[in-house]
């Protein structure tokens, strides 16, 4: 349902919404729920207000939501105002020593505080940790590219373990936690590596076993000949995705990836959502029609 039609509900329509809400409510009740918080959403002010208060209608209706964000403009701003230059390779940022600190700062320190201070507009439940915490998220550095190629892309990573114990402490606490997507290294514990956030969102949802991971994007869903709108695919199982193979555009291959890692792991449901639509997460959700792509486990597919 587009938000921008609420206000021209009859009694009944609203109503009708009121009891889709009320249903999905029931299934859902003490769930977990992984979001990938991105894209528009995280630049703009109004999608970033209408985000969290999205989360907090899940918590306070029975969910545990969790939201894992990365921050990829935002380190690019700050990377240029502080004149370090990082190339990119393959679509991955090179990152060096000298920048991963940048990373790690915004992230941590700018990113995600903006994101808690959002969300704890009405109540105080947001509480951030980082993916270095607790050893939540290990990762082992990449040294080829996808070809099979030895390549160098600094210290960047790819997940290889995850601990969940503190956010399921955070989860137990009545907390939403907010993770940053910045890991430990596995070869030397001291040091810290860049990873994708929608792989660690992905990773995140497998480890706590979580009913839903929803990823915001800046597109309307998955598309199986991007960018033609009538090509939007509305549910697929995972065999239907992986049969699109480079239907897929490449923007959307490492989200495909994710969806497909968390579906394998047990997740199950995948909803990839448009950051740019307002409330998105709570219409995708909490209605039986929804707004974007949802991935389901085969054999059988799943009705919203």
């Amino acid at each position: 349902m587009n938000p921008a039609h609420v206000n021209s509900l009859t009694p009944a329509e609203r109503a009708h919404v009121l009891g889709e809400a009320l249903t999905w409510m029931r299934a859902f009740r003490g769930d977990i729920v992984v979001i990938k918080y991105g894209g528009h959403a995280m630049t703009d002010p109004d999608a970033g207000a209408a985000f969290a208060s999205d989360v907090q209608y899940l918590r306070q209706a029975g969910m545990l939501p969790v939201v894992v964000h990365g921050g990829g403009p935002q380190v690019t701003r700050m990377l240029a105002r502080l004149g370090i230059e990082t190339p990119f390779r393959d679509g991955v940022r090179v990152t060096t020593p000298e920048a991963m600190d940048v990373v790690r700062m915004v992230l941590t320190g700018s990113v995600q505080r903006s994101l808690i201070s959002e969300l704890n507009q009405h109540d105080n439940l947001a509480i951030g940790i980082s993916g270095e915490d607790g050893a939540l998220f290990r990762a082992q550095r990449r040294r080829r590219n996808d070809a099979g190629q030895e390549a160098d892309f600094g210290l960047v990573g790819d997940i290889c373990g995850v601990d969940p114990g503190a956010v399921t402490d955070m989860l137990a606490a009545g907390r939403i936690p907010v993770v940053s997507s910045i890991a430990l290294d596995d070869e030397d514990p001291s040091a810290v590596l860049n990873i994708n956030a929608d792989a660690a969102a992905s990773a995140l949802a497998v480890a706590l076993g979580a009913t839903k991971l929803l990823m915001l994007t800046d597109v309307e869903g998955i598309y199986s000949n991007y960018p033609d709108p009538d090509s939007l695919i509305r549910s697929a199982t995972a065999s239907q995705l992986r049969d699109l193979g480079d239907a897929i555009s490449s923007g959307m291959i490492p989200k495909v990836q994710a969806c497909l890692d968390a579906i394998d792991g047990g997740v199950g449901a995948v909803h990839v959502v448009d950051g740019r639509m307002p409330h998105s997460v709570l219409i995708e959700i909490m209605t039986d029609e929804g707004t974007g792509t949802m991935v389901v486990p085969d054999p059988e597919g799943s009705s919203r």
